[in-house]
């Protein structure tokens, strides 16, 4: 494995351990995948680089050209043009996919035997849920940029996903955003340990004055 793989498997342990939140602020509240996602296995929290795959409408035959292809620690992107109630994945090929190595999968569909995966413990964040089955004729694309929520997703670009939801992060900035997301971590820990010794963020973040300012109200005295 190249030392290249070994800094980016590096890198997004490290992403997922700060959180989605975190890196989507320090990042410059860019890469949002601004989609209501369920979130199958609860508590789960990961990152990894995007193995992208294109659906035709309806249809989940590439979804298993990506599994074949999938690479340890990557996030499987399931992707339509426009998100629909079809199953694209259910327990056989997630079965298939964390016997293989996936970190994730994101789903921009559904999914459905939810229970069953949900006891894999193969972390799956997807936009609904349906028993609804998917077609195995259309041939769509592998590894070719997606859109996913608003965000444009290139093969290989990081994924974070937990609880808070899920962010992309462009591969050419993955060492400036994990600085980024270690500093914010830091001041916030900084900053926790104030507030529970009774400061407030109103005063430590200058918002009093710019009420005061605005409003003309003055601190009470």
């Amino acid at each position: 494995m190249s030392a290249g793989v070994e800094e980016i498997r590096s890198a997004c342990n490290q992403l997922a351990h700060l959180g989605a939140a975190t890196v989507y602020e320090a990042s410059g509240r860019e890469g949002l995948i601004d989609l209501p996602l369920v979130q199958v296995v609860p508590g789960s929290s990961v990152a990894g680089p995007a193995r992208t795959v294109l659906c035709a409408p309806g249809d989940n035959l590439m979804v298993h050209a990506g599994v074949a292809s999938i690479r340890p620690g990557e996030v499987l992107v399931l992707a339509l043009a426009e998100p629909e109630p079809v199953a694209l994945i259910g327990d056989l090929l997630a079965t298939q996919a964390k016997v293989h190595g996936a970190a994730a999968i994101l789903v921009c569909g559904a999914s459905r035997d939810v229970d069953d995966l949900a006891a894999m413990g193969l972390p799956i964040w997807t936009r609904f849920v349906s028993m609804r089955g998917a077609t195995k004729e259309g041939v769509g694309t592998l590894d070719a940029p997606v859109e996913v929520g608003g965000v444009t997703v290139e093969p290989g670009d990081p994924i974070v996903m937990d609880r808070d939801g899920a962010v992309a992060i462009r591969r050419s900035r993955l060492s400036e955003v994990l600085a980024a997301s270690h500093a914010r971590s830091d001041r916030e820990a900084v900053k926790r340990t104030k507030l529970q010794q009774g400061a407030l963020s109103y005063d430590l973040d200058g918002l009093r004055e710019r009420v005061e300012k605005s409003s003309g109200l003055e601190r009470p005295r």
